[in-house]
Parts: C-alpha cells; structure tokens; sequence
C-alpha cells in the first residue's frame, strides 16, 4: 500500500472517529417553568451548567425556558427534557401518563427540617377584602392549570372551607399565566384574589421565607403592603427534581449526585437554583407524592 494510500486511510478513520465522539457527546437538557419570567429562571439556574459537566462529562447544558409548566411536562413525557425541578402536580401528571418517564429523586428542604409550602390566598390591601368569606362573588385567578399550589390543592381545599362549589362561589375564575404573572394580576385588578405559593414560614410582611411572594420581593417587583392573606392552604410536598430514566443509569446517578452535594460544593449556586430560603437538597421518591397523584386524578383526570 502506497504511503498516500495510507495517509488517505488514517485522515478517513480519524474523521469517523472524531464524528463519532461527537454524535456521542452528551447533551444535558434542563426545563425551565413558566412560574417566572425567563430571563430571571436563566439566570439563576445557569450556574449549574458547570458542575454538571464536570460531574457527567457532558459536552453541553442547555437550558429550556417554558411559558408555561405543561412545555416542560411533554418536554419530560417525549425524553427531550432531562431534568427539571417542578411542583408536585406537574410530577403527578407525568406519572399518570407516562410512570417510567422520570424519577423524582430530590427534594429542597427549609432550615427547619421540613420540605412542605402552602398555597397563600392574596388580595389588594386596599380591596375591601379581608378574609375568605369577603371573596364571595370576586374574580379568582389561578396560577396555572398544571401548579400544585396555584390550582389543585385550591380545588381540592377550597371547596370545604367556603361551603360550595368554587364555581359557585366566584363570579369569575381563569389563569394569571404563571405564579408571578398572577400576583401582578392581582396588582392591576385583573383578578380580585389570586393564589400563588409561600412556605408559610417567617413574616408575611417580608413574603415569608421563601416562595413566589418572596422571590417578588427581593426582585423588587411588590411591596408586601400592597397585599392582604385570605386564605392558606394545608401543607404541600415541595415539588422534586425529576430526572428522565431516558438518561443512562450512570448519568442519571452523577446528576443525581451533583445536586444532593450543590448545597456542599456552592451553596450560593443552590440558593440562586432554588430561589432561596432552602438549606439543602434531601433525598425523596413518589411515595412522598402519592396523594398528590391521586388528588390530581381525582381533580384533573390522568
């Protein structure tokens, strides 16, 4: 074989070689909910990207803004999501479609040991409206079809506590587009009262410790004043960090692994990832959801 033959061979080899390694590199996809605005969601969750690759040796992080949560639910339904932290509504509705779509595998714990949220009930300080029976025949709007706190846990506490039907009760219910939209919502009078999400603990006047409200707050968006509580529902589960079972097994455990160790290794990236007023990561499974399962297809259907 001549030597330009050869040199001709090894230059072909070297370029399938080098394809292959980059049809090969893997490519992290991580959902983004519409519950806040996208530049905000980009910019505290690109801190990540980093130490995934280093933990995964992924070539790439890419990020999937959503303008609203059910983008990032088919996102995981069809595999081209790989990991996403959502509320528990939107876990349930993968598992009743689809239960070998993801894994919830962590869950965001508060200083005092507990991983639950409420949904909080809000009105225009200046509204007139000062409880729960002073909403009868107002606008309600609801965060978003697919959040836990911003529309079932309401649908299925609500009820009980006014008496009737929701239906029955408002003159108008809808959605606000997304936890924060709603609040602004609110704000305008587009909605007489609205639910979004809190942990219930700290001071409402400083939007609790964590929470939408209180993400609104260190943004400057709102001004605690300008609302009034009417409603809190019972606790909710924090909603988990799913990963897709689309990912190699191995993947999936040093994904896994890099977030539970983010509160060790760069706290600040886990406070900004989370949206603040969380500790750490601990470790969680769908047993921690069931009854948000069964509720949403109680409520929702599957």
């Amino acid at each position: 074989m001549s030597a330009i033959r050869k040199l001709l061979l090894a230059s072909v080899a070297l370029s399938m070689s080098t394809t292959a390694f980059a049809q090969d590199g893997l490519v992290l996809r991580i959902g983004l909910d519409g519950g806040e605005n996208e530049a905000d969601q980009l910019r505290r969750s690109e801190c990540v990207a980093e130490p995934l690759k280093a933990a995964t040796g992924a070539t790439e992080v890419q990020f999937f803004p959503s303008p609203d949560y059910n983008g990032i639910i088919q996102g995981l339904l069809g595999g081209t999501i790989d990991i996403a932290i959502m509320g528990a509504s939107s876990y349930a509705a993968i598992e009743l479609q689809k239960p070998d779509a993801v894994d919830p595998v962590l869950v965001a714990q508060q200083a005092d040991g507990s991983t639950g949220y409420h949904t909080i009930m809000v009105a225009r300080a200046d509204s007139g409206i000062t409880d729960l029976a002073s909403t009868e025949g107002k606008k309600l709007g609801f965060a978003d079809p697919d959040s836990t706190s911003g529309y079932l846990v309401p649908n299925v506490s609500l009820p009980a506590d006014l008496g009737k039907p929701i239906a029955e009760f408002y003159s108008e219910t809808g959605f606000g587009g997304g936890h924060e939209n709603l609040v602004l919502g609110v704000l305008d009078g587009t909605w007489d009262v609205g639910t979004t999400f809190g942990s219930g603990q700290g001071e409402f006047s400083e939007g609790y410790t964590s929470g939408n409200l209180r993400i609104m707050v260190d943004k400057g968006l709102l001004d605690m004043d300008d609302l009034v509580e009417v409603w809190k529902s019972p606790i909710i589960p924090n909603g988990p960090l799913m990963v897709s079972n689309a990912l190699a097994p191995e993947v999936k455990q040093q994904v896994t692994d890099m977030f539970f160790n983010l509160p060790e290794t760069n706290f600040e990236c886990f406070d900004a990832f989370t949206a603040g007023g969380y500790t750490k990561f601990v470790k969680t499974d769908k047993a921690m959801y069931q009854t948000i399962i069964d509720a949403r297809k109680s409520v929702i259907g599957g």
